[in-house]
């Protein structure tokens, strides 16, 4: 959705502050604005006249679009999409609303799911659009060393260092009592193992041995890496937070009920929210805006997804912001980008503790 050279050197000063005028007002109103409106709101030294002409060119150009032949104009996708890449000023949030998100992240760091749960309604309340988070995603993450300790009579816990340096702990039920030394043998057993076959192939070899007899050693290793394969699985697994839904009752454009039924039902499928959240590699930028017919989603085309991902612990997730194509995109991209810093900060402080 981009223009060619030659348009683009079409637009004088006068007609982008025009279209900048279209846009502002347009995301603020969610109403068709008229020569004579820019004429007395903005200030632009020229008359409705000339705006109008300049309107005229600017609807030529597919930059703005007239839904009535006596309405005024709003902006088109491609409107939005040049303001945005080439106009768009950044915004600084406030020292208030700075200071909310770094609590928020602050408090919440300690508890995934609390961060992610928190985060979603802080940004649902900074901007009034819809939010939706996916959990960090752990990438497939290669097992450096395995340690077996006693917990008492028919439990021993497995210390599991991963290559990030990731320790996660897997308590096993065995059907005795465990000496030191039996443990220690065993671990050496277990990290040999490791350092053999990869988990794919671990894992292929403990279902091929599922109904033969095996030594109390053999039972042990296998039930440790069940739980590592239940745990892994349930990691991939992806989980959403959502805040704000209902923001989208306070536009115009959904005040059709079945519309706005539309994008509520979507909103619920987890399907449609990995499609949403989705790296679209067409944006090489840390956040990623995707206007309306840009975003694949039949559903949401009359609708702009802003989303940027962040990191905690080498794993990967996605904050994205949804709202009507007049979303203010200054505010969205400046609350993402804050939370974002704040998130890594907090952990970078916490490292370095």
């Amino acid at each position: 959705m981009s223009l060619n050279d030659d348009k683009i050197k079409a637009l004088n000063d006068r007609k982008i502050k025009i279209l900048e005028a279209i846009i502002n007002d347009y995301i603020e109103t969610g109403e068709p604005i008229g020569s004579r409106t820019i004429a007395k709101k903005y200030d632009l030294g020229i008359s409705s006249a000339t705006i109008r002409n300049e309107m005229s060119d600017l609807e030529e150009l597919g930059l703005v679009t007239q839904l009535h032949t006596s309405s005024g104009r709003i902006p088109s996708d491609k409107g939005y999409r040049l303001y945005v890449d080439n106009f768009m000023e950044h915004r600084e949030l406030t020292e208030e609303e700075t200071k909310f998100l770094q609590n928020v992240v602050i408090n919440n760091i300690n508890h995934m799911d609390y961060l992610m749960e928190q985060t979603a309604k802080a940004l649902s309340m900074l901007t009034n659009y819809a939010t939706i988070i996916s959990k960090p995603k752990v990438e497939e993450d290669k097992i450096k060393h395995i340690q077996l300790v006693s917990l008492d009579e028919i439990s021993i816990i497995a210390v599991v260092v991963t290559e990030n340096k990731t320790v996660k702990n897997y308590i096993v039920q065995v059907d005795k009592q465990f000496s030191m030394q039996d443990l220690i043998s065993i671990s050496s057993a277990i990290n040999n193992f490791i350092s053999d076959y990869s988990l794919d192939e671990i894992k292929t070899l403990i279902e091929k041995n599922e109904n033969e007899i095996l030594s109390e050693a053999e039972q042990v290793i296998n039930k440790v890496f069940r739980e590592i394969f239940k745990s892994n699985k349930e990691d991939k697994e992806v989980k959403f937070y959502t805040s704000g839904i209902n923001n989208i009752l306070d536009f115009k454009e959904f005040s059709d009920v079945e519309k706005a039924k539309t994008i509520f039902q979507s909103l619920e499928e987890k399907e449609m929210l990995v499609d949403i959240l989705s790296n679209n590699g067409d944006n090489n930028n840390s956040i990623q805006i995707l206007i309306g017919d840009e975003n694949n989603i039949e559903e949401f085309k009359d609708c702009s997804i802003v989303k940027t991902e962040y990191k905690i612990a080498g794993a990967t997730g996605t904050i994205g912001i949804i709202a009507p194509t007049r979303m203010d995109y200054a505010k969205a991209v400046s609350v993402l980008d804050s939370i974002v810093k704040n998130i890594n900060n907090v952990l970078k402080s916490l490292s370095s503790d």
